[in-house]
């Protein structure tokens, strides 16, 4: 490698593209392409980084097989962050292979890490984890180590293990000042935050205050009857029950934990599961069905007793009842949440992370764009989406993947 290139590299891995640049800008031989691409993607131009990577891969072909993995996991990394969830996993994980075998231990870390964290945001996190626990942190550099642990910290938030989150968080600052890498500090702050700012709301006895990521691992572990209307669940005692395919008895939940201790009127119960403007006889028959229902799926956990005027939650075991609810009830808050993240996605990408169609996700972004609450940029399939500049709510229980707590 002649002294152009590893000056190169050398910038790079220090965070300054501008400087890489001066060295390679007219040089078109396999390794300059890949640095040049690398030197973009810093830069903010992915498209172009893309570009030049997949030219340095074609460039090097079989015969250097360890350059043109690296380039793949340059490319992939590229896709993660353009939010390109479409982008064929196996290739990165050929490439993860390859540099095993060829012992770039650094490298094959850097990949697993790259596939963690694109299961991360898919909400596949069982998977995640399995991934990021065969990576072997030791070889990595300071700025892929930094990238290692907010991995790491993001699954223990979505996991609500807070203590975990802040202890991976602590490791992750640290590598970023080694690495001396402004944009690097700047994430680990940002996820920061996640772990400061308001994470839910809790509604009981007629009053709501918001709570912190922390307060609702707390409360989540506690003995109180918990109804989640982030995740449509009902949770006590460490048994949850989910109604998630099941709206009209949620809503019979939530609405009887929030007049928890006392009952709650036909006519509201009415209202809140049917929307309906004013209950009729075929209405409350249809109640009476709906509370049978409510009271088979909560099982042992509580009953709903009839009385003069509605119904009344009662907790079998549980001394307190809870609501606990998103920071905004908006219809489309879990694309909001993937949003809130900073990035700029596709409505493709969306549809992957949600798992719902992409004429769905379309759907709901044209109203969310009418809303003033997300802005596009670029037309066709080159069309991304995000949310203004300061996001109007947190939103970690809302992402897609398993129940909190889980």
């Amino acid at each position: 490698m002649d002294s152009l290139i590893t000056a190169a590299a050398r910038s790079l891995a220090a965070g300054d593209p501008l400087l890489a640049l001066k060295n390679i800008a007219l040089r078109d031989d396999p390794p300059a392409l890949a640095l040049r691409g690398i030197a973009m993607a810093q830069l903010g131009d992915l498209v172009r980084a893309k570009e030049l990577l997949k030219r340095a891969a074609r460039a090097f072909g079989q015969k250097d097989a360890i350059a043109r993995a690296r380039c793949v996991v340059a490319e992939a990394e590229i896709a993660l962050v353009s939010r390109d969830l479409a982008s064929p996993a196996r290739a990165l994980d050929a490439a993860r292979a390859v540099l095993e075998r060829r012992g770039d231990r650094a490298n094959a870390a850097h990949a697993g890490c790259l596939t963690a964290r694109r299961l991360l945001l898919i909400g596949r996190l069982d998977e995640a984890e399995r991934v990021l626990g065969e990576v072997d942190p030791a070889p990595l550099p300071p700025a892929l180590r930094a990238g290692y642990e907010l991995a790491a910290t993001g699954m223990a938030i979505r996991r609500l293990r807070t203590e975990a989150a802040r202890e991976a968080l602590a490791r992750a600052r640290r590598a970023a000042l080694l690495a001396g890498i402004p944009s690097l500090k700047a994430e680990v702050e940002r996820v920061s935050l996640l772990l400061t700012q308001p994470a839910a709301r809790m509604i009981a006895h007629g009053k709501d205050r918001f709570l912190l990521l922390e307060e609702v691992e707390a409360l989540l572990a506690s003995d109180a009857f918990v109804v989640d209307a982030c995740r449509n669940v009902v949770r006590s005692m460490g048994t949850t029950v989910s109604l998630a395919t099941r709206p009209v008895l949620f809503a019979l939940a939530r609405a009887l934990s929030e007049g928890w201790p006392g009952d709650v009127p036909r006519d509201v119960l009415v209202r809140r599961a049917f929307r309906a403007k004013a209950a009729d006889e075929s209405h409350r028959a249809r109640l009476r069905v709906e509370i049978g229902r409510l009271r088979a799926e909560l099982g042992a956990l509580a009953q709903v007793n009839a009385t003069e005027r509605g119904f009344a939650l009662s907790p079998q075991r549980a001394s307190e009842v809870v609501v606990l609810a998103p920071g905004t009830e908006d219809r489309h808050a879990a694309v909001l949440a993937l949003l809130a993240d900073g990035e700029s996605w596709s409505s493709s990408a969306l549809a992957i992370a949600l798992g719902t169609g992409p004429r769905s996700v379309q759907r709901a972004l044209e109203r969310l764009s009418s809303a003033g609450k997300v802005q596009s940029f670029g037309r066709g399939r080159a069309r991304r989406w995000m949310t203004p500049p300061v996001p109007g709510f947190p939103t970690t229980l809302l992402l897609p993947g398993p129940l909190p707590g889980g």
